[in-house]
């Protein structure tokens, strides 16, 4: 996330080649999410900023964010629909982002779009199910919202691959995280958002109040012979750190020398 201290924790503890996303924050807008990818890009990270769909006004600010980011060397997004009650412009959705940033010409080398193993909460399956499937068209991957149930991610990874939908399918996975940190994430969101955040994943933050914090080494153990099954696209795990950088990079290796 885009606060003051992400770029010195990002260059003391994340190697150069693990691939970065910066998310966006509705409250701070996009200008900050902007300018840390395109910082971290003149430090060597490969990093793919979100573009939060609803907080673009028009045409003209999503190609000057695409100018702006491809002229640095930012060739990554990610993008999004947000969860702002009202667009800013001309985007509702991340569908009428992608179909802009294709007609603008606007050549990113990979961009990663959401799916949802356990739904939206506010937006019909059926809705979502065909809106990913046509947001696949200008996707070179599918990264999963959290969910805690390896069985139900692999199901839905399933019925997309059932239906034809064959996209890279990295799945979200939560980083190592303690309670600590995530009060102060939530509450550096600003309050109308870290409530919004709080009721869509009531489950998972009740989970970081164990004892000892959080750790995905079940969600991992439970997905991993997946990862290029036939039956599915699951191609590995993206990790969302809620900005506990050191930790997750801890963990990180410590799960590597375990493989090795």
């Amino acid at each position: 996330m885009p606060f003051a201290s992400t770029e010195e924790k990002v260059l003391a503890h994340v190697p150069r080649d693990v691939v970065l996303t910066v998310t966006t924050t509705e409250a701070r807008g996009l200008e900050p999410t902007v300018d840390l990818a395109v910082r971290l890009g003149k430090n060597g990270y490969a990093a793919a900023p979100h573009l939060a769909a609803r907080l673009v006004r028009d045409r003209a600010e999503l190609d000057e964010i695409a100018a702006r980011l491809l002229e640095s060397g930012v060739d990554r997004l990610f993008v999004v629909g947000g969860d702002a009650a009202e667009p800013a412009g001309e985007f509702p959705d991340a569908e009428s982002l992608l179909i802009a940033l294709a007609e603008g010409g606007h050549d990113f080398s990979h961009i990663g779009i959401a799916g949802y193993p356990e739904g939206h909460g506010t937006i019909p399956d059926s809705v979502i199910s065909e809106a990913l499937r046509r947001k696949t068209v200008h996707a070179n991957e599918i990264v999963t919202q959290l969910c805690f149930n390896p069985a139900t991610t692999i199901g839905w990874a399933g019925r997309l691959h059932d239906s034809g939908i064959t996209t890279p399918v990295r799945v979200g996975i939560p980083g190592s995280v303690n309670r600590q940190k995530l009060i102060r994430v939530s509450a550096g969101l600003g309050l109308g958002q870290s409530a919004r955040f709080l009721a869509k994943q009531s489950a998972m933050f009740w989970r970081f109040f164990l004892p000892s914090g959080y750790r995905p080494d079940k969600l991992v153990t439970g997905l991993t012979d997946q990862i290029t099954s036939p039956g599915n696209a699951i191609s590995g795990f993206h990790l969302f750190t809620f900005n506990d950088l050191a930790g997750t990079e801890r963990w990180r290796q410590a799960r590597l020398a375990e493989l090795a």
